[in-house]
């Protein structure tokens, strides 16, 4: 009996020593994660990350040029700010909002004074200036002339920061171009999709717009254009009459550009054809009224016709205009 009692005290010591060690490593554990999650939400922030060629601000705000650049970031702060209240209860209260705004200035520019926002196209380079100047955080960036350059920029920044625990979300303004559906198509952890949001434009692309199931969707009033930069404004279809085919002058014509003269050119050819062939079967003339022999000439099916000809070949897009860029048709 003493000995299995002797044997049972040293099976209780080793068993109290044993918990004990147990118990003081966990607590240890537990200090260790307390300090990471400290070191964590010390450093938490929002990242907007917005391709300025096609989320692009509204018209008010541009026109304004440094001041605009201003109300714009404060907008946007605000906008973000309210966003995180609604939706994102466990941020630390301290957080930082990161933006970074990447766009092609001179072509941003270029179209917003053909479409008549800006006077002159410098305007958006100091609409970017006052953008960056009135936030720490706030950077809006020239990626120069070139293909893809904002969308490469915002794609590695993107990547570089999807799984940085420090970046609670990704506020993602890209709603104009359906690339960018390759890069969100590629998440596939739906924790990681949880801390994305996809921000709208002008109306989210059809790629884009399949997967609003997968990531959250929202849209800020009064920041960002809903509609596309119309370039050349709506020409009415009277504005040439069908007596100046031939000749058209600078009243009714303004535009000289390479598609003016192309337009032209189909028109002259088409009336040349007209003349050269056989006179109809009935012996009646051709009729330049008359809606049908007007289809008959040739002419592309999208120029309307209604006693007058609409020669609106601002119509026709060229080689260099911004895929961001809506033209009439």
């Amino acid at each position: 009996m003493t000995e299995q009692y002797e044997q049972e005290k040293l099976d209780h010591a080793r068993e109290s020593h044993f918990n004990r060690e147990v118990q003081h490593r966990e607590i240890q554990l537990q200090n260790q994660l307390q300090q990471y999650r400290s070191l964590m939400d010390r450093d938490a922030f929002i990242l907007v990350l917005i391709d300025g060629d096609g989320m692009i601000f509204e018209d008010d705000l541009i026109s304004k040029g440094e001041a605009g650049g201003k109300e714009a970031a404060a907008r946007l702060w605000n906008s973000v700010t309210e966003y995180v209240r609604r939706n994102m209860s466990c941020i630390p209260s301290d957080y930082k909002i990161v933006t970074r705004v990447y766009a092609n200035l001179k072509g941003l520019g270029e179209v917003c004074r053909k479409a008549g926002i800006i006077d002159i196209s410098d305007v958006i380079e100091e609409f970017a200036r006052g953008f960056t100047g009135s936030k720490q955080l706030f950077d809006f960036v020239d990626v120069g002339v070139g293909k893809d350059r904002a969308d490469d920029k915002i794609s590695e920044i993107f990547k570089l920061h999807l799984y940085d625990s420090h970046c609670r979300q990704i506020l993602f303004g890209c709603s104009h171009d359906n690339g960018y559906a390759r890069l969100l198509e590629d998440v596939a952890e739906p924790t990681i999709c949880d801390s994305i949001t996809l921000l709208e434009g002008v109306p989210f692309e059809k790629e884009l717009a399949q997967l609003d199931s997968k990531y959250r969707t929202a849209k800020f009033e009064g920041l960002f254009r809903t509609k596309k930069i119309n370039v050349y404004p709506p020409i009415s279809k009277h504005s040439v009459p069908l007596q100046t085919l031939g000749s058209p002058s600078p009243q009714t014509n303004s535009y000289r550009g390479p598609q003016s003269l192309q337009g032209q050119s189909i028109i002259q050819n088409a009336i040349s054809r007209a003349k050269s062939s056989t006179p109809p079967t009935n012996g009646s003339a051709l009729n330049p009224h008359d809606a049908s022999p007007f289809v008959s000439l040739g002419l592309p099916a999208n120029m309307g016709y209604d006693g007058e000809v609409s020669a609106n070949s601002e119509c026709f897009p060229t080689a260099d205009t911004p895929a961001n860029v809506e033209v009439n048709q």
